[in-house]
């Protein structure tokens, strides 16, 4: 296996960010609007934020259940593996994506330890032995 590193990461999730950008451009936006919703209201709480978290788990969920990745992965190349050789399993990708990526938000140097962990994992990899790899 050839692990994927720091900077391949970083450009494939940045073109997944697009990816929900655009979808909550194109989607959200004119529903809210439609229904006449508020868009931009600071609060966490907003319906605006809530669905937009909602669009954002769902993508990385989904997409890295049913595909091993996302479509920045795809583009790049890199797709997620249990380390162990099985099949990504609905429990190990909800707490890759849902919990494990809060905690690595939350502790933003968790991202950066992937350029210097043997098998380029992130602390969300970490605690779901999974990593990232080149699929060929």
């Amino acid at each position: 296996m050839r692990y994927a590193g720091f900077w391949m990461r970083f450009w494939a999730y940045s073109l997944d960010l697009i990816v929900i950008g655009s979808l909550n451009r194109l989607i959200l936006a004119p529903s809210f609007r439609a229904a006449g919703l508020p868009l931009a209201e600071s609060n966490m709480l907003a319906p605006m934020a809530i669905a937009t978290a909602v669009i954002f788990y769902l993508y990385f969920v989904l997409m890295t259940k049913h595909y091993g990745q996302t479509l920045g992965k795809m583009a790049f190349g890199l797709k997620v593996v249990n380390l162990k050789g099985k099949q990504l399993t609905w429990g190990t990708v909800l707490f890759r994506e849902w919990i494990g990526r809060f905690i690595s938000v939350t502790i933003l140097i968790s991202y950066i330890i992937v350029a210097f962990l043997p098998k380029k994992q992130g602390l969300h990899d970490l605690f779901a032995d999974t990593t990232v790899v080149h699929e060929n």
